[in-house]
C-alpha cells in the first residue's frame, strides 16, 4: 500500500479551462480548480480549491438531482447567485446545496481580486446537473459523464476528454 502523504493544495496542478462546450466556456473567465480529492484517489466525494478572478464565474448557474455540495469561502468576495436572488459571500461564510433542491446556483467575483474556495460535493452515478437558464444538462453515469443539449442531443463538439467539473 503506498504511504500516505500530506500534499500542499496549490502543488496540485491547477485546470484553468472551463470544461463546456461553446458558447459556454467563453462566459466563465478566467479561474483555477484544483481536485484535491483526485489527488488522493477519492472516490464517494471530490473536494476543490478554486480560485476565481475579478470577473470569472465558478460554473454556470446550475442544480444537481443527486449530489450534494458544500462551499466554503477562505479568501474574498463572492456573489452567491440563486433563484432567490443575488447574497454576497466573504471569506469565512459557506453554503450547502441539498440534492434534488432546484435552486440554480453559482458564484460570480466582481470585486476586483482574486477569491478563494473550496467546494466539496458527492459523487453520485446518475446524478444529472440541470441549468435552468441555458441549453445545456451534464449528466453523470457509472461509465463517465457527458453533456446534452435539455431535449438529450449531444453536444457534438465537445468530448468527454475535455471534462473537467460540472
Amino acid at each position: 500500500m503506498k504511504k500516505l502523504r500530506p500534499i500542499a493544495a496549490l502543488g496540485v496542478t491547477p485546470i484553468v479551462e472551463a470544461s463546456y462546450p461553446e458558447p459556454f466556456k467563453a462566459r466563465m473567465g478566467s479561474f483555477q480548480c484544483r481536485l484535491l480529492g483526485d489527488a488522493f484517489g477519492l472516490t464517494q466525494f471530490g473536494a476543490n480549491l478554486e480560485i476565481l478572478a475579478p470577473g470569472a464565474q465558478s460554473a454556470l448557474r446550475h442544480w444537481h438531482s443527486l449530489s450534494d455540495e458544500f462551499v466554503y469561502v477562505l479568501e474574498g468576495e463572492l456573489v452567491l447567485r440563486t433563484d432567490d436572488g443575488e447574497m454576497p459571500l466573504s471569506a469565512g461564510m459557506c453554503v450547502g446545496f441539498k440534492a434534488g433542491a432546484p435552486n440554480g446556483h453559482h458564484f460570480v467575483n466582481r470585486s476586483a481580486t482574486e477569491a478563494r474556495f473550496l467546494v466539496v460535493g458527492t459523487r453520485v452515478a446518475g446524478d444529472v446537473a440541470s441549468y435552468p437558464d441555458d441549453d445545456i444538462m451534464w449528466c453523470h453515469g457509472a461509465a463517465g459523464s457527458y453533456v446534452a443539449h435539455k431535449d438529450g442531443a449531444p453536444y457534438e463538439v465537445w468530448s468527454a476528454s475535455e471534462q473537467v467539473k460540472p
